[in-house]
């Protein structure tokens, strides 16, 4: 068994992994004080929005993926926004625009979906869990920290000062916008650094509204009324109406056989389905007679990976636009297909230029009753669109910018869609008993990591800790980029790395631990003791704790 830097976290009753360790005591202090994994999960959520806010916020969307434990029932939530009613290629084009801005106010052209997807789960838990936390006091814990404030993580100066120091006014300068500088800069102009005190007083009142009000302030109140006033005087396009119709929709979960197990995912909108592809082109391979981490390993994985996303990207978008053939794609004679293209004596040349971008959280907790959550918030790009509306501290994501403004693309721009999400929460039953909890943020690294996730603990038995702290790697490219490489970290050995390249694969070698691999977690279940085992990623600021 592979050892890891530091432990893995074991607990008997429950358990929470974040990437943000502040997150994880929110939701850890529900559990003890006899709350379910949802509300431990809304606790959790409302808390990193505040405390991790470049990673995610109360301005972005979210994805849930639960297990009823007494139905043994897998439900997912999507809430995930909609391009608002004015959101359509000619707006664009008419201001000369070939592409919809990565930032400003032109770029949150779609709802937060954050707060209802709460509130959709949270009703969840009180009709089918027998819920009997407090709203109002699931919040607490994020008031708190945005009131009287939080210490500031290393990965929160550093993205900070990437976005300010870089004179590039598609992707960074954030300064240049009023509130962000105003909210996330010192009244100097300078920095936050690690361990700074920073308050968010307006994002204070705003989650203090809805601890009071619940989310209809948020959609239907003055909150909504706020965040559409400053959009619409600086150019933004989404109404009062889009906030009013905004929905959160329970969606059939997709699923696929992997070595006997069941995984679960997301279904499209989000890349769910490329996840659980990349699982179902590697069942067909035996694993045993391949070593981890030798280059076999790690060349089979990646050009499963291009062959999964070659049909997502066909494919993926909003489902309610395009009939998407999920049954046939998902297939197993489909994955046998796939498998049989994949040459284990080249690396095969693909055409589509990914972008594996992404800023986002990932966490999951297991209740004592065995109730579990897999979930991801985000604002898609680190600090989102970079705007906030004046008086809330709402900082909005920028998830519309992904969509296309060539009318022919799957994923175009149109009224009232839900673009391509990136964004994939996972699990694996073992029939109908949860085995594992899974997930990591990081864009297109998504389905590469939770595919490294399985792999490692399921057909090498790796301890959960030395699973997410393995050498990891990421196929696609980076802003500025002209062509896909394959990014693998120093400590993958040379030897290694050479013979990729003699393979055909175009590699960079990147730091020992980078969080441009995201932040990944587990909780395995234990089917003999019921022990929960989980960990938490080093290339994050979290923590798995269990009691």
């Amino acid at each position: 068994m592979k050892q890891a830097y530091r432990a893995t976290t074991m607990g008997p009753h429950g358990m929470i992994t974040s990437p943000h360790y502040l997150a994880s005591q929110a939701g850890v202090n529900v559990l003890q004080n006899g709350g379910n994994a949802i509300e431990a999960a809304i606790a959790a959520a409302s808390t990193i929005a505040v405390v991790y806010p470049h990673m995610n916020s109360i301005g972005g969307d979210n994805f849930w993926l639960i297990y009823n434990a007494n139905t043994k029932e897998m439900k997912a939530l999507n809430s995930s926004g909609r391009a608002g009613e004015n959101a359509t290629i000619s707006t664009y084009k008419r201001q000369q625009m070939s592409k919809i801005p990565a930032r400003g106010f032109l770029s949150a052209n779609t709802v937060p979906g954050a707060v209802a997807g709460w509130d959709r789960a949270y009703q969840y838990s009180k009709e089918q869990l027998k819920g009997t936390y407090p709203w109002k006091r699931l919040l607490q814990s994020a008031i708190d920290y945005a009131k009287n404030g939080f210490a500031v993580t290393p990965s929160q100066e550093y993205w900070t000062k990437v976005n300010i120091n870089v004179n590039d006014t598609e992707f960074r300068f954030l300064q240049r916008f009023e509130e962000f500088s105003r909210v996330f800069l010192k009244a100097d102009g300078s920095l936050y650094n690690r361990g700074d005190l920073m308050k968010q007083l307006d994002l204070a009142q705003t989650l203090e509204a809805i601890a009071d009000e619940g989310s209809d302030v948020f959609y239907k109140g003055a909150i909504a009324q706020q965040i559409v006033k400053d959009l619409q005087e600086n150019g933004g396009i989404l109404t009062l109406d889009d906030f009013k119709y905004h929905t959160s929709d329970w969606v059939d979960p997709i699923s696929v056989d992997y070595r006997g197990l069941t995984a679960y995912n997301l279904p499209p909108n989000t890349q769910g389905m490329a996840s659980l592809s990349i699982l179902n082109i590697l069942n067909n391979l035996d694993l045993s007679t391949i070593k981890e981490g030798s280059t076999e390993y790690y060349h089979l994985l990646v050009e499963a990976t291009k062959l999964a996303f070659a049909d997502r990207d066909k494919w993926l978008t909003d489902p309610e636009f395009v009939d998407i053939p999920l049954g046939d794609l998902l297939s197993k004679s489909h994955g046998m297909n796939l498998a049989q293209q994949i040459n284990k004596d080249f690396s095969q040349v693909m055409n589509k230029q990914l972008d594996p971008k992404g800023d986002t959280v990932w966490f999951g907790v297991v209740d004592n009753d065995g109730n579990a959550v897999s979930f991801i918030q985000s604002i898609y790009h680190d600090f989102g669109s970079g705007i906030i509306p004046k008086n809330t501290g709402v900082l909005l994501q920028n998830r519309g910018s992904f969509f296309s403004l060539d009318e022919n693309h799957v994923n175009c721009l149109e009224p009232n869609k839900r673009t391509f999400h990136t964004l994939n929460p996972a699990m694996l039953l073992d029939g109908n008993a949860l085995r594992l909890v899974y997930g990591t943020m990081g864009g297109e690294g998504q389905p590469q990591t939770q595919a490294a996730l399985v792999t490692r603990i399921i057909d090498y038995e790796f301890d959960i800790q030395a699973a997410i702290e393995a050498p990891r790697w990421l196929y696609g490219r980076t802003w500025g980029a002209g062509s896909n490489n394959l990014k693998m970290e120093a400590r993958i050995p040379q030897e290694i790395v050479q013979s990729l390249q003699d393979l055909g694969h175009d590699i960079e070698v990147v730091e020992k631990f980078t969080d441009v691999m995201g932040h990944a977690g587990a909780i395995l279940v234990d089917s003999r003791s019921n022990i929960k085992l989980a960990g938490a990623d080093p290339r994050g600021d979290g923590a798995a704790i269990g009691y």
